[in-house]
């Protein structure tokens, strides 16, 4: 639930409500994997969700509930979300020991190895993960605390995409590229299978250096390049003024392919047996519309993480985090006017850096059971001065058979 912002705006525009308002959603996840040997898998994730977010998950660019569908129009019959073949090519004897979870069931691997997978997956099951702020269902909640907010990543509206990664694996270090699909349009259901028309490249190396002494620590550097049907926002400003659209209309052209880039860098630390800090960092171009996650141009997010052992609860886990979000100069200038965008809009824009500051606690219940609040305070909502601040209080449950 929200309690209000401070400016009332009307129904043509995009915008968090100034009301109080609740909501709420649900997502209910059927994971699977069958191993056909000792090297490769399959797995898959069925899925149903439904619900919908604050204010029909629009106002907010680092919005409060990753687990919302972003479309509520969209059918609540169960959906595939993954079917993956993984392939693992052993390049040395070593075993290291895995973790199994929903996006592989090996107990074993190889420490140095090439791993390949195929089929339909989220881009950030593997891309830009970090152990302290990547868990939507146990972790953070919020879009840009949960996940870079300038990654654009390729994603359908529910936030999965069809592709391939391939993976090196060394016992300090890893890179792994992806290439994958673009929706068709912004935040769309369906993706463009014509690769000469669209089509998503995503790098990312990792190398295992603590920043302190004694402690485990990872570094992350993230890129990424974009091709689809996406507008350009100057051009959509300049179209506006010459008469063309009565209003900014990034949407109003002929089928084009343009190119949309941006980078990261992913750091956790840990300070000391149970907590760890956290660190994001993300740009992207801004100058192309924001097309597959979010409207966020730049970002800057820290935090700390830390499981209940010091207070004898070994399986409960707390955080706080700080992101303030941005976006570029064209950007404002395509909202200011009049310009809307997929989640935000409005054509008065006072701008401001969008800041939120989220804090949670996720208690262990009993077995796979937890439990907990999560509290979100936001100044300047979908960048706008004139808004806020919000106040956002959540509560989860989250069940594992």
């Amino acid at each position: 639930m929200s309690l209000p912002s401070s400016l009332q705006v009307g129904p043509e525009h995009i915008s968090l409500s100034p009301d109080y308002e609740k909501a709420t959603s649900r997502v209910l996840s059927l994971y699977t994997g069958l191993q056909l040997n000792g090297s490769t898998e399959v797995l898959s994730t069925v899925e149903e969700s439904g619900g919908a977010g604050l204010s029909k998950t629009l106002g907010l660019a680092g919005f409060s509930n990753l687990d919302v569908v972003r479309n509520p129009t969209l059918s609540q019959a169960p959906y595939l979300g993954r079917i993956i073949f993984h392939k693992v090519i052993a390049l040395s004897d070593n075993k290291v020991e895995a973790n199994r979870g929903p996006t592989s069931i090996f107990t074993e691997l190889p420490e140095r190895r090439l791993e390949i997978r195929v089929g339909k997956f989220g881009t950030v099951d593997f891309f830009d993960q970090n152990s302290v702020g990547s868990d939507s269902h146990l972790q953070f909640m919020n879009w840009s605390t949960a996940q870079n907010g300038a990654y654009d990543y390729a994603a359908d509206t529910r936030g999965y995409t069809w592709g391939m990664i391939a993976e090196y694996q060394a016992k300090g270090y890893a890179f792994r590229v992806g290439e994958m699909l673009m929706p068709k349009v912004a935040n769309g259901i369906d993706e463009v299978w014509n690769l000469r028309k669209a089509h998503a490249e995503n790098f990312e190396f990792e190398l295992r250096r603590a920043l302190l002494p004694k402690e485990d620590g990872t570094i992350r550097f993230l890129g990424f390049v974009n091709h689809a049907n996406m507008g350009i926002y100057r051009d959509a400003v300049a179209e506006f003024l010459s008469g063309q659209t009565p209003t900014p209309d990034i949407t109003a052209h002929l089928w084009k392919t343009t190119a949309k880039y941006g980078i990261g860098v992913n750091l956790e630390q840990a300070l000391t047996r149970n907590m760890k800090a956290f660190a994001r960092w993300g740009w992207n171009d801004g100058k192309t519309e924001s097309f597959a996650y979010t409207e966020i141009d730049s970002t800057l997010a820290v935090g700390l993480g830390a499981d209940g052992h010091q207070w004898h609860r070994n399986k409960d886990r707390a955080g706080v985090a700080f992101v303030s979000n941005a976006i570029s100069k064209d950007h404002q200038n395509y909202l200011a006017r009049g310009g809307v965008g997929f989640i935000i809009g409005d054509g008065a824009l006072n701008y401001g850096r969008e800041q939120i500051l989220e804090s949670y606690y996720t208690a262990h219940l009993w077995r796979g059971m937890y439990a907990g609040p999560d509290l979100q305070y936001v100044t300047n909502p979908a960048y706008n001065q004139d808004r806020g601040p919000v106040v956002i209080l959540g509560f989860r449950v989250h069940l594992e058979l």
